[in-house]
């Protein structure tokens, strides 16, 4: 067995202190799902509508909390995967995945790469953007090729730990309005906020990635019903942190950008690096950068790993027989996503990293745009739709199945992510 994988007789934590020792998948799917685009999003909305929205951030924050919940939940009692579980409802839901993973990896590897190298360009202007994206996505693909999780659990919480520095101390250098921000707790929709009430909720944090999660606490170890208290803890530390990010990008756009017109995408945090240089120095500027790579180089690492594991799991789920069992019960399939590398896996890497470069000298197709929008709308709803209907399955041990809370917050993330997901593929087809 992996020397990274704890013994399956383990005993889980007791205590908060103990169990914060272990907090580690949580924290993966922190450092994962919050990009620098995300961020952007967040600035935009707290520029415009200053803490108006921070109410948003909060119902976030437990929706992102019950939908990973859920994915761990699935995994530590089942025995069985997501992957798996789709199988049971049908070959359409892996055909859907796989197709989604496809074209989803091919793009996402490209605005990856991109968010990665814009402060490394800013910091280090002798390379130009798309070749410091390169050399990001080749660093990411080294890191997860060799490394085990265990490893790239240490990685990403050094990454974390710069994220909650630079972001939050961010945050506290430009003075939060601490009464403003309690009046944001009183949800309010001001005209023309909608759609950004919708990102703050459904967006940030919100990724295929959210799949991974329970990948992850199977390379941790936590395999059987003994740690669904310990899975529980550390989904609520890691989308807690997630949501203290949020909030943190709502108050310095509140703050420090007030009225500002931001340019799109990732760049929009090159703005405020030059912002903070004008306002308190190079010494607010520098420190800031490195934090905006680590947000979006920690999504490389994460994503490289996380949803490689998802269709390497894949693969394994479509070639079963109809007779084989799908449960994950021996050493080799918890190897497997502990950290050895099947040849899917290791494909999947490949796809991640060398065909996207392409598209850093390229303008995307609109056509692969589309289809990339249209595919990653539909992902959101697809994965809460599916989570509801498995939780409460019979095939899932009675004692483990979704109660009236889950129930109720995973059918408010379905009609969350439908609205959004229409929202989205409007956007697609209108440019």
């Amino acid at each position: 067995m992996s020397a990274d994988v704890e013994p399956l007789e383990a005993v889980p934590p007791q205590g908060w202190r103990a169990r914060l020792r272990q907090v580690g998948p949580g924290i993966m799917a922190a450092a994962t799902g919050v990009g620098a685009g995300d961020l952007v999003a967040t600035l935009v909305a707290g520029a415009r509508f200053g803490y108006v929205l921070f109410w948003a951030v909060i119902v976030g924050t437990i929706f992102k909390i019950a939908l990973a919940e859920a994915t761990g939940r699935w995994h530590v009692t089942s025995g069985r995967t997501i992957l798996s579980g789709w199988r049971q409802l049908g070959r359409w839901a892996l055909g859907y995945f796989g197709i989604y993973a496809a074209i989803w990896g091919f793009v996402y590897g490209a605005t990856a790469m991109s968010a990665s190298a814009l402060p490394l360009n800013a910091l280090f202007p002798v390379l130009d953007v798309r070749y410091w994206g390169m050399i990001c996505g080749a660093l990411g693909l080294a890191i997860v090729w060799f490394g085990r999780y265990a490893l790239l659990e240490r990685i990403m919480t050094i990454f974390v730990g710069i994220m909650f520095v630079t972001v939050v101390g961010t945050a506290i250098l430009v003075v939060p309005n601490m009464t403003a921000l309690a009046g944001g707790l009183l949800p309010r929709l001001p005209e023309d906020s909608l759609i950004y009430v919708l990102g703050l909720i459904g967006g940030v944090g919100g990724t295929i990635t959210m799949a991974s999660y329970g990948y992850w606490t199977m390379a941790k170890g936590w395999r059987t019903p003994k740690w669904l208290g310990m899975m529980r803890f550390d989904n609520t530390v890691g989308y807690i942190t997630t949501g203290v990010f949020v909030a943190s990008m709502l108050i310095v756009g509140a703050e420090l950008l007030a009225g500002m017109d931001l340019r799109s995408g990732d760049g929009g945090l090159l703005t405020l690096a030059d912002v903070l240089a004008d306002d308190y120095g190079q010494w607010a500027r520098i420190p800031f950068l490195v934090g905006f790579f680590a947000v979006a180089f920690s999504s490389v690492i994460g994503v490289w790993n996380g949803v490689s594991l998802l269709v390497s799991d894949w693969w394994r789920v479509w070639r079963l027989g109809k007779h084989e069992s799908e449960k994950v019960d021996d050493e080799r399939h918890y190897d497997q996503y502990a950290g050895a590398r099947t040849p899917i896996y290791k494909g999947y890497l490949l796809w991640l990293t060398f065909p996207p470069m392409t598209l850093l000298f390229l303008d995307q197709p609109f056509q692969l745009v589309i289809v990339y929008g249209v595919l990653g709308a539909l992902f959101m709803p697809f994965l809460a739709g599916t989570l509801l209907v498995l939780l409460n399955s019979k095939s899932l041990d009675a004692r483990y199945r979704s109660r009236w809370l889950s129930n109720t917050l995973l059918g408010l993330c379905v009609l969350l992510f439908a609205v959004i997901s229409v929202n989205q593929i409007i956007g697609a087809f209108s440019g």
